[in-house]
C-alpha cells in the first residue's frame, strides 16, 4: 500500500482495494479510434500519422503474444519510447490477471481473438461530428451487454483503452458538459493551444443538451462504450476504470446516465496525478465521488531512458497501465521496486 495514493474518497478508496485484494480480477482492454488522432501535433502514440491507427490493435496483440502482428514492432513514439502497454503486460503477466480485447471502433481489427462490437470509428471532430447519436445509443448498449457478461466472472473488473487522441475528444466532452477541465497529453510539452482549438471549433457545432447528442458531436466510440460497460458492470463486481483523462470523460458520460458509484474506482499512475498541465484529481471530484488510486511505478530509477521517459511525462499512462499495476501489486504483493525489476527484464527482452 506504501506505493499508493489515495485521492477523493479515502474511505472509500481504502474500502475498495482491501475487497478486490483477495479476489479474482480480469482486465478488459476496449480498442478504438478518432480521426481527430490524424491533426498533425496532437499525438504522439505512433512513429508517424500512418503508423497511429495501428497502435491500438497492436497494443492488444503485444499483451497477448509479446510482440504485435500487424506492424514489425511494438507502439512506439516517433523517437522511440515504447507503449506504456509494456507496463501493463508486466504487471498483468506477473500476477496472472487474465485479459481480453474488445474492438471498439479501432480501425484496424487486431490479430488475435477479440469482442466484436461493429461500432464505426470516430471521425475528426475539428471538421465533422465524431459519431450520429443512433451510433452513441448502440455503443452504450453493447457496452451495458459486454460490462455485465464481463463482471459477473470477476470480483473485479479492470477496463483500459487505447485511442490515440483521445485526450483531446475527452477534453471536448468534459468542457461541453461544462467542466473546467485541464487534460494530460502523451509528451511533456502538452499541445494546449491546439486542442483548445479543436474543441472550440467542435463545440460550435453542439445543438443540443442531451448527453448522448453532445458526445455524439465532440467524442469518440470509446467514451459511451465504456460508459456503458460501467453502468452495467458497476452493479454485479467492482469497477476500476484504468487510466486518467479519458477515464474522467467516460465518468462524465456515465453520471448522465447512471452508475453504481460505490463499486467504482479509478486507478492510474503518479504520472496524471502529478501532471500540473492538468486538473485530473479536481476534474474527477467534480463528476462524482469516487476515489483515485494511484501509483508510482518507479521508473524514474530505471537504467533505461525508455522507461525513465514516463516518469518525465512521455505517455503517463495508457493501455489500462495505472489500474493493472495497482491490482498486479494488490495481489502479488509487489513494491514498485520490484515491479521496476519485471518491468526492466521485459524492456531488456524486447530492445537489447
Amino acid at each position: 500500500m506504501e506505493n499508493f495514493k489515495l485521492f477523493g474518497n479515502i474511505d472509500r478508496a481504502q474500502n475498495f482495494l482491501e475487497s478486490i485484494k483477495s479476489g479474482k480480477s480480469l482486465f478488459s482492454f476496449v480498442i478504438s479510434y478518432t480521426e481527430t488522432c490524424e491533426i498533425p501535433g496532437i499525438t504522439f502514440a505512433g512513429a508517424d500519422k500512418n503508423s497511429i491507427q495501428f497502435t491500438p490493435p497492436a497494443d492488444a496483440e503485444y499483451l497477448h503474444y509479446g510482440y504485435c502482428k500487424t506492424i514489425d514492432k511494438i507502439p512506439m513514439t516517433p523517437d522511440g519510447k515504447p507503449t506504456p502497454g509494456l507496463l501493463t503486460k508486466t504487471a498483468l503477466e506477473s500476477s496472472s490477471i487474465p485479459h481480453l480485447t474488445i474492438n471498439a471502433g479501432s480501425k484496424i481489427s487486431p490479430q488475435l481473438p477479440f469482442i466484436e462490437t461493429g461500432l464505426s470509428f470516430g471521425k475528426n471532430i475539428l471538421t465533422k461530428d465524431a459519431m450520429t447519436d443512433s451510433q452513441v445509443s448502440h455503443a452504450v448498449d453493447f457496452g451495458r451487454i459486454v460490462g455485465r457478461s464481463l463482471a459477473s466472472l470477476t470480483d473485479c473488473l479492470i477496463i483500459g483503452e487505447s485511442i490515440p487522441g483521445g485526450t483531446t475528444t475527452a477534453l471536448a466532452v468534459l468542457r461541453a458538459f461544462g467542466y473546467d477541465a485541464k487534460v494530460s497529453s502523451s509528451i511533456p510539452d502538452n499541445p494546449v493551444e491546439l486542442k483548445n482549438k479543436i474543441v472550440e471549433s467542435a463545440m460550435k457545432r453542439i445543438n443540443s443538451d442531451h448527453p448522448y447528442s453532445i458526445v455524439a458531436k465532440v467524442g469518440d466510440p470509446m467514451i459511451p462504450f465504456v460508459a456503458g460497460m460501467l453502468s452495467s458492470a458497476s452493479g454485479v463486481s467492482k469497477v476500476m476504470l484504468a487510466g486518467g483523462t479519458q477515464m474522467s470523460a467516460v465518468l462524465a458520460f456515465a453520471s448522465k446516465i447512471g452508475f453504481n458509484e460505490e463499486n467504482t474506482a479509478i486507478g492510474t499512475t503518479s504520472y496524471i496525478t502529478n501532471d500540473e498541465s492538468a486538473n485530473f484529481k479536481d476534474l474527477v471530484q467534480d463528476i462524482v465521488d469516487i476515489p483515485i488510486i494511484s501509483v508510482d511505478p518507479g521508473l524514474k530509477n530505471s537504467r533505461y531512458s525508455g522507461l525513465r521517459a514516463f516518469s518525465e511525462g512521455f505517455a503517463k499512462e495508457g493501455v489500462g497501465a495505472g489500474g493493472s499495476i495497482i491490482s498486479s501489486m494488490l495481489k502479488t504483493g509487489n513494491d514498485s521496486a520490484k515491479f521496476l525489476d519485471l518491468v526492466e527484464a521485459e524492456y531488456g527482452r524486447l530492445f537489447t
